[in-house]
């Protein structure tokens, strides 16, 4: 059941469909493989050809096929962070000085428990969406990107609650 909401001074009853502008030659088999593959990244070859009504072999070129062009970069899983101890999710906004963010951002990626980091607009450069079991955790993060070279300025904004924590988007 979908909750009326108002998007851009609009009554909206459903969902986001996402306009592909795909330069890659994707068709509407690899569209549909790609959403069964998000929603259960297990299937196997067989699977994804019954549900799709081609053969075993069409399913398998396809898939090599988007992991040769990288749109699939891995097969994963969803986490449920808190149940493994990771109650504690921190967004932080970052200043950086001049031509050095890029080296930043791929410092902070390397980190364990950044789980995204997004070059952005506005006030700040980049924006890191992190993982942590407790405060003295994220404390500590916090303190070494400020003693990190370049890094001007941080704001941290502590979530209160997850509603969506999703990376899938339905094509």
């Amino acid at each position: 059941m979908c909750l009326k909401r108002h998007v851009w001074g609009k009554p909206y009853l459903g969902e986001f469909k996402v306009k592909t502008d795909l330069n890659e030659n994707v068709d509407d088999v690899d569209l549909q493989i790609i959403n069964l593959l998000q929603e259960d990244c297990r299937l196997s070859f067989n699977k994804i050809a019954s549900k799709l009504g081609i053969s075993a072999g069409t399913a398998f070129n396809h898939v090599k096929n988007l992991e040769k062009k990288g749109i699939l970069k891995s097969f994963t899983v969803i986490l449920d962070w808190i149940k493994l101890g990771y109650s504690l999710t921190a967004v932080i906004l970052i200043q950086a000085e001049g031509g050095h963010l890029m080296d930043i951002e791929r410092e902070i990626a390397k980190t364990a428990n950044v789980v995204a980091v997004y070059d952005i607009t506005g006030d700040f450069d980049a924006a890191v969406v992190t993982k942590f079991k407790d405060r003295n955790s994220l404390s500590t993060f916090i303190k070494h990107l400020l003693s990190t070279p370049h890094v001007r300025r941080t704001v941290t904004n502590v979530a209160l609650n997850v509603i969506k924590e999703d990376f899938r988007v339905k094509l």
